[in-house]
């Protein structure tokens, strides 16, 4: 078995975000890393909205970011530190729209280990010298410079290491042009580690200590250090120089002290929430910052925004003079949802990279000057600490934003905890359920194919209009004038302004259908009508050309400078614009000899008079491509043979991949009658045809329409549904839009709507925009309130039931008894408080063996929730499955489908126990309002512990209960066990079944394949894995073959051998499989593994479907991190080593970005076996042209047959 690995949905999550001025423009953007890929945002001031520019996988894990300027440049360079041993410096290249490696120096091995930097960077803010760190020992300083070409160099690594060292944070501090420093926060283990009595332990200090780098003397010496508290986590940089003292700010838990050398100390509070119900034992550290500098009357000023673990924010000022530290203030800013990265913009912009969930861009609206809101100083703190023993604590009271306003939000599915693929709607592609999140602000996501599109208006006409056009009156004009809607037997004209309007004077034929309309020359406009041609000039003068008698005009294709029509009678009649604006007919007509069914003509290209090609469609299932020189007018230059007859066409230049800018490829796109779109390579010069490439867009007729996006020339193809040829970061795709059927389109620019789109549905004209591209799915989000753990689907009634469970956190009930007890102690209760909004400020944490859980119906077509029951007395939920009983006393119907949840009562997580474990066994009823069925329970089953894995079994439920595996059936006060097996070696997480086989799922043994026995009534377990896996999800591919993936990213397949898989079926009461001896203390047999590959993200889902209609059966998979993709099976040999040699080469000629090693990078863990890397093959697309051909030549194909060959494999089995 081979396989193809392709990435549908990247990976959503962000680990770290920086800002800079990338491009070399004023503009700052944001260059974010999501653990294998690297992105570059960038923020319109205008309209708040975040677009992508360049998204890049690095294939390896980057670990570290960090920007940096040499001094008097006016460009930001990316140093990256990544599990490659490398330290790898990118330059943005904003012409060519890529990173370009600068700089790559190996320092040390591969992969994520404790004595090898790339953990922290630290660059000196003069951009001088750069700091990469370990965790332990190792710190390498590597001084940048610029050579006598203006080009940045790099020196040989200059070591500061330090043995039996921890390494707990590490900065860049700003000293000015002063030799550059380095704060590290350290921890030295020696002495703990020799002492085995444990005492010297609790002496061990932590100690901020500086790195000094001479630069006259070229090496790195250790200038200063001090003892800090012991629980300090990170260190915060602050302005020098010109611009602040320099020195650091020390965040350690409740409190931040300011340091530096020859300076006194400064400490403030961390403020906390006054909210009754919280512990004030627990401690609060900083977890996040950002620091903005800005020029306030010619002076330099200076503010840092710190975020605390709970996701407040609070802004620390410094008041300073001459360098010298007079007090620190600090007070609550907002909250936002917790973040890996803060970047705070010049533009008035701030981009919150959310450590779960979507992340935000707000804008300032104020920067925190509130009087209201209290401040607290470091001098009355540090009295107030004096006066008491224990370090005292300041609380504020949280409130909504006020300071910044939501502006736009990246969609992240990060946490994906888990996911189905099934197609309720019955659509041509099936639909993703997921389920996201953490905490308050968890989801429940319906993914769809398409592009999402957003509504501008919407109006009814008088009538089913058969097109649309838009037109500008000059050519000139930077919006559109007139919409022109065409009837039957009549065109309406719409005048856009502030308002659309019907208008009667604008010289267009009211009374006859349009054909074709088009803005003529400088300031003239044509209408094409069955009868003629009308030319309306801009005095309103209108010049008609008639059709010959008993002749009409069928088709009609135009651009600004020339028109071409067909006749009834099969003629090609041909008209130039002159210089003096006349529109002049070519003396000769082609005649085709065929019923002609559609026309295009593609712009006049810059410089140039007229466009070269005309292209006719014709009933005999062929388009002829004609000649528009004047020497050859209207003579056939190629022709290319159909699957269909042509229903429409379009000429159009896209800008995609390895093109100059301004200058793209020529396409030719053919709509046919069947449903199918071919696209064709168009040459410019002869006008031949090659690369033609298909695709099946829906059962409808295919009608073409040229539209803009993003300044960029698009096109929309409408059949069944609507798709979108575009191009995003210089590869084009073609993309179905998430919206109604439409039937005719075409742009729509306007002052409000500077890039849209008017299209006609039914009876109604639609006007609406694309903004998001390059993005596979949209989604619909339905809010929870806990972290889900699992769900199924009730066929029946097409509802959803979630499973949610959180630890450390107030239940409803658990609250409310909370409060009143806080209220007979005598605290005064705040509602404002006590009622915060979850999804803003999070749940109120409780303490640890606490739980809040509850069990949610959602109906995925109302998009919200119709039940939730909330689970008291400390019980949560953890697995869920649906059962059809076979003898069911609770049922007449022996259909009734039930659905059984399994929970644990007083749950510690480390050591795993419980005090019980129940199993809750519901029915849906109808409800109250006779709308919708609610759950109703049935009865509840105590067990010894936590129900981790359910599933129905043959009328039964198969529970694995802990290390147990059993099956209950259902009585009439609870479910009886009837069978049991204890051959699981840990815990039972997941369950398959097809006939008497069972596949279960260990935590840490992996895969074990067992059978139940119907004779013995026992279940017997007879092969497992070699290997010993963390298994974190699986799903049945056939009958003997699972696939699987685990916790450290590693996807794989085993299957079980013939004769073993024979022997267990063939068995009838299980005997000999019973009394086969074990093999090395497991099960008799073993699986064999035929697939492995290291995904590089935990694997939370696994599904065999069919993603495309006709398609083959693929395995999609969604991981921790919120990407999801797919394994295409080969079925020839031959593609299998087309790909192979073609990775092969790929590994050479386009290395990865972060310096990574393709293959170690693919066999992280396990050697990569039997699978292909679809996402390093497609880069292919994006190398140069030279690159390109050598690698062809070497496949012994052309360019061309290698990318077809490329794009075949993604489309025909997925997106």
């Amino acid at each position: 078995m081979f396989l193809y690995n392709l990435s549908l949905n990247p990976p959503t999550a962000i680990n770290k975000a920086i800002y800079g001025n990338f491009s070399g423009t004023k503009q700052q953007e944001i260059i974010v890393a999501r653990h294998t890929r690297l992105e570059l945002l960038r923020p319109d001031p205008t309209t708040g909205k975040v677009h992508t520019v360049l998204a890049h996988d690095c294939f390896g894990l980057v670990r570290s970011i960090s920007p940096f300027r040499l001094t008097g440049g006016s460009k930001d360079y990316v140093i990256v530190g990544s599990d490659s041993g490398r330290i790898t410096i990118l330059e943005y290249n904003p012409v060519k729209n890529t990173f370009d490696k600068v700089h790559q120096e190996t320092y040390g091995k591969s992969g994520l280990r404790r004595i090898v930097p790339g953990q922290y960077l630290a660059t000196d803010p003069k951009g001088r010298a750069v700091m990469i760190g370990a965790v332990e020992k190792q710190k390498l300083v590597y001084i940048l410079n610029r050579d006598s070409a203006a080009r940045l160099t790099i020196s040989s690594p200059l070591e500061a290491h330090k043995s039996h060292t921890l390494i707990h944070d590490c900065v860049g501090l700003d000293v000015g042009f002063d030799n550059p420093i380095f704060a590290c926060l350290e921890i030295d283990y020696s002495e703990a580690d020799n002492d085995p009595t444990g005492e010297a332990l609790k002496d061990t200090e932590k100690i901020l200590t500086y790195y000094e780098l001479d630069l006259g003397l070229n090496h790195v010496v250790r200038k200063w250090s001090e003892p800090v508290d012991y629980k300090a986590n990170m260190l915060i940089p602050v302005p020098g120089g010109t611009d602040g003292p320099s020195g650091v700010l020390v965040c350690t838990e409740n409190f931040i002290a300011y340091k530096h050398q020859d300076m006194q100390e400064h400490r403030i509070p961390i403020p906390r929430r006054a909210q009754p119900l919280e512990d004030p034992s627990r401690g609060i550290i900083i977890s996040n910052y950002a620091v903005h500098r800005m020029k306030v009357n010619r002076q330099s000023q200076f503010f840092l925004l710190l975020q605390s673990e709970e996701g407040d924010v609070y802004k620390v000022t410094i008041d300073h003079q001459d360098n010298i530290v007079n007090g620190i203030t600090i007070k609550y800013f907002d909250t936002l949802p917790v973040s890996t990265g803060i970047c705070i913009l010049k533009s008035g912009f701030l981009f919150s990279a959310s450590e779960f969930g979507n992340h935000y861009l707000y804008s300032f609206e104020k920067l925190g000057d509130d009087e209201d809101d209290p401040e607290i100083s470091s001098a009355d703190y540090m009295e107030a600490e004096a006066a008491q023993e224990e370090t005292p604590l300041v609380y504020f009271k949280p409130r909504p934003l006020k300071n910044l306003l939501l502006v736009d939000e990246l969609e992240s599915l990060a946490p994906l905890v888990d996911a189905k693929v099934l197609n309720l709607t019955d659509d041509d592609t099936p639909q993703i359920f997921g389920i996201c999140g953490r905490g308050a602000r968890s989801t429940f996501r319906i993914l769809r194919h398409g592009l999402e599109v957003s509504e501008m208006a919407v109006s009814e006409l008088p009538g089913n209009p058969s097109a649309v056009w838009t037109t500008k009156l000059k050519a000139d004009d930077e919006y559109h004038s007139y919409i022109v809607v065409s009837f039957i037997n009549a065109t309406l004209v719409l005048s856009i302004g502030e308002t659309v309007e019907e208008v009667t004077d604008t010289g267009f034929l009211a009374t006859s259908p349009t054909i074709a309309v088009e803005q003529l020359g400088e300031d003239s406009l044509i209408q094409v009508y069955p009868q003629g041609i009308r030319h309306i000039r801009a005095d309103r003068r209108v010049n008609e050309w008639r059709a010959p008698s008993e002749k009409t005009i069928v088709q009609a294709a135009a651009n600004h400078r020339q028109v071409a029509i067909a006749l009834s009678s099969g003629e090609i009649v041909y008209f130039e614009l002159d210089n003096t604006g006349q529109l002049n007919e070519h003396q000769d007509r082609r005649e085709m000899g065929e019923i002609i069914t559609s026309l295009a003509i593609g712009d006049v290209p810059e410089g140039r008079q007229r466009a070269r090609f005309l292209a006719v469609g014709l009933e005999d299932c062929t388009v002829r491509i004609l000649s528009l020189d004047p020497d050859s007018c209207l003579e056939s230059v190629s022709m290319q043979a159909a699957q269909g007859v042509p229903s429409s066409l379009c000429i159009i230049e896209m800008m995609d991949t390895g093109n100059e800018i301004g200058h793209g490829t020529q396409y030719l796109n053919i709509g046919l009658n069947n449903g199918l779109l071919m696209r064709t390579v168009l040459d410019n010069v002869n006008g031949q045809l090659s690369d033609t490439r298909t695709r099946f867009l829906g059962a409808k007729a295919v009608q073409l329409f040229k539209i803009k996006i993003q300044g960029n020339p698009a096109m929309l193809a409408l059949s069944t549904r609507s798709w979108l040829t575009y191009t995003f970061q210089n590869r084009l795709y073609l993309t179905p839009l998430s919206y109604e059927q439409l039937e005719f389109g075409t742009a729509f620019i306007s002052e409000q709507c500077p890039e849209g789109v008017v299209a006609v549905a039914k009876n109604t004209l639609r006007i609406f925009t694309i903004d998001k591209l390059g993005v596979v799915f949209n989604q619909s989000i339905i809010p929870l309130t806990y972290t889900p753990r699992r769900f199924i689907l009730h066929p029946a009634t097409k509802n959803f039931v979630i499973i949610e469970s959180d630890h450390a956190t107030f239940s409803p009930e658990a609250k409310r008894e909370g409060l009143i007890e806080k209220e007979r102690d005598g605290f005064e209760i705040d509602d404002e408080v006590t009622n915060l909004d979850p999804l803003q400020f999070g749940h109120v944490r409780n303490t640890a063996g606490k739980w809040a859980s509850c069990i949610r119906v959602i109906s995925p077509f109302q998009g919200d929730t119709l039940q939730q029951i909330e689970l008291e007395e400390n019980e949560a939920a953890f697995s869920v499955a649906l059962v059809q009983f076979r003898n069911n006393p609770h049922s007449t119907d022996s259909n009734e489908q039930f659905v059984v949840v399994g929970t644990g009562k007083d749950v510690t997580l480390a050591p795993r126990t419980c005090s019980s474990g129940f199993i809750h066994l519901y029915r849906f009823v109808q409800g109250e309002d006779e709308q919708n069925q609610t759950l109703e329970l049935v009865h509840k089953t105590a067990v010894e512990d936590v129900p981790t894995a359910l599933l129905g079994f043959q009328g039964r439920l198969l529970a694995g209960v802990g290390k147990a595996l059993r099956i209950y059936d259902v009585g009439k006060k609870k479910l009886l066990r009837k069978c049991e097996t204890k051959s699981v070696p840990n815990a039972i997480t997941s369950l398959h079944t097809q006939g008497d086989r069972i596949v279960i799922g260990d935590i840490q043994e992996s895969v074990i394949f067992a059978v139940y026995k119907h004779i013995d009534n026992r279940i017997i377990v007879f092969a497992d894995d070699t290997t010993p896996r963390w298994t974190t999800t699986s799903t049945m591919v056939d009958y003997d073959t699972v696939a699987g993936g685990d916790k450290f990213g590693n996807f794989f397949i085993n299957r079980l051998p013939t004769n073993v898989s024979e022997e267990s079926d063939d068995d009838p009461a299980g005997g000999r499989l019973l009394y086969e001896k074990g093999y090395l203390g497991g099960a008799p047999h073993r699986s064999d593994n035929v697939a492995h590959y290291f995904v590089g993200d935990i694997l939370s889902s696994l599904h065999r479907t069919t993603l495309v209609s006709g398609g083959r059966d693929v395995l999609l998979y969604t991981t921790f991190l919120g990407s999801i993709g797919i394994f295409v099976p080969f079925v020839s040999k031959e593609d299998v080593d087309f790909f192979q040699t073609l990775e092969m080469h790929m590994r050479s000629v386009a290395p990865p970005l972060a310096g990574r090693d393709h293959l170690a990078y693919r066999g992280y863990y396990v050697p990569v076996h039997n699978v292909i890397d679809g996402d390093l093959c497609e880069q292919y697309n994006s190398l140069p042209a030279e690159k390109k051909r050598s690698i062809a030549e070497e496949l012994d194909r052309t360019v061309m047959e290698v990318q077809k060959k490329i794009e075949d494999m993604r489309i025909r089995s997925g997106y």
